[in-house]
């Protein structure tokens, strides 16, 4: 078992711990098994009323996945990518699916892996260290742990916003969109913390009543801009839509959008339309795997984490360079749902 993450309960609370502070608690594999591992013994515990999620130590919640190996193994035979992807998937459904309260502290760095575990989570706290982002599209990846399904359900399109930009939340604009359920001071969690501890079976009411008001939310003063630029069907469509705005806001998230993925931007679009009309949030993870399981091995997200994260030039070269490069025929092979015995599958248990 690895002390990358520490389970445990306190009285009827279970705890989860991420405790890999150097790479600021991204996700692995074994971390992944450890977490389900807990979360399955506890949801069959009567003793355990409630399960809560934070940090030991640092200056994140959850930055993410280990994507340097996400990199490597996607340049051979992908076999430890894809391992990677189902367990993180499986812990993600698990938690969506889940019988027990579970709350989630997204203190400080929030991103990727880290969204994918405190969105399913009944309570969502924020602080105003939080810094929540999707920000793979930098990276030629998606945003996936069930951003298809978070993302496609936000107001207006502030979901097609966040996934092609890459654009990080404080915690009060997380308040604001729903992405959090409470906003507290970070100085108050460890009271909070025990508060819960004490009273496990009112772990809402502890949090309501810890919970403060917060600062102006920035992104409601752009709502009006993200909501009608954003909205557009296709990518080549909204690049020309911020083109011909004219305004300064405008050209700034055009010149973000310029910097990411051509690919990844398409396949964002597409991955929150069809998020918006998926069934079941099992059948946003078997798509969301088959997508996983392409993009891992082809060329943006190689170059992407080459740029990004191993020389750091920060100089990605995108294969399309361009929107138009990007055919619908590659999107449909990206989109394939994979052959049966290779799809994933959630947990049984």
């Amino acid at each position: 078992m690895t002390t990358d993450v520490l389970t445990f309960t306190e009285g009827a609370i279970g705890r989860i711990r991420l405790n890999r502070p150097k790479a600021i608690h991204a996700l692995t594999t074994e971390m992944c098994s450890t977490m389900i591992a807990a979360l399955l013994e506890w949801r069959e515990d009567p003793e355990i009323a409630c399960v809560t999620i934070d940090h030991a130590e640092g200056r994140g919640f959850c930055a993410g996945g280990d994507v340097v190996m996400l990199r490597d193994s996607g340049s051979g035979d992908g076999k430890a990518a894809r391992a990677f992807f189902h367990e993180e998937y499986r812990l993600n459904h698990l938690l969506f699916t889940y019988g027990k309260p579970t709350i989630a502290f997204m203190d400080g760095i929030t991103m990727g892996g880290g969204v994918g575990i405190s969105q399913p989570c009944r309570y969502r706290v924020a602080t105003q260290n939080t810094r929540f982002a999707m920000p793979e599209t930098a990276i030629g990846l998606f945003p996936d742990v069930g951003g298809g399904w978070y993302l496609s359900r936000l107001p207006g399109s502030t979901g097609q916003f966040l996934a092609l930009t890459g654009a990080r939340l404080d915690g009060a604009e997380c308040l604001n969109l729903g992405l959090a359920t409470h906003y507290l001071p970070a100085e108050a969690l460890d009271p909070v913390k025990a508060g819960i501890a004490a009273h496990p079976g009112d772990a809402g009411a502890v949090l309501a009543a810890a919970t403060v008001g917060p600062p102006e939310a920035r992104i409601a003063g752009n709502r009006e801009e993200i909501d009608r630029l954003f909205a557009a069907a296709s990518l080549e469509a909204l690049l020309d839509a911020l083109r011909a705005d004219g305004s300064e806001w405008a050209a700034k998230e055009l010149a973000t959008l310029e910097t990411k993925s051509p690919q990844a931007c398409k396949v964002s679009l597409r991955l929150l339309a069809e998020g918006a009309e998926m069934p079941s949030f099992a059948d946003e993870m078997r798509q969301e795997y088959a997508i996983a399981s392409r993009v891992v091995g082809r060329h943006d997200f190689q170059e992407g984490v080459r740029a990004v994260l191993v020389d750091k030039d920060n100089a990605p070269r995108w294969n399309p360079p361009a929107p138009e490069g990007v055919t619908d025929a590659m999107l449909d092979e990206i989109f394939a749902q994979l052959p049966e015995g290779e799809e994933w599958t959630p947990l049984t248990t």
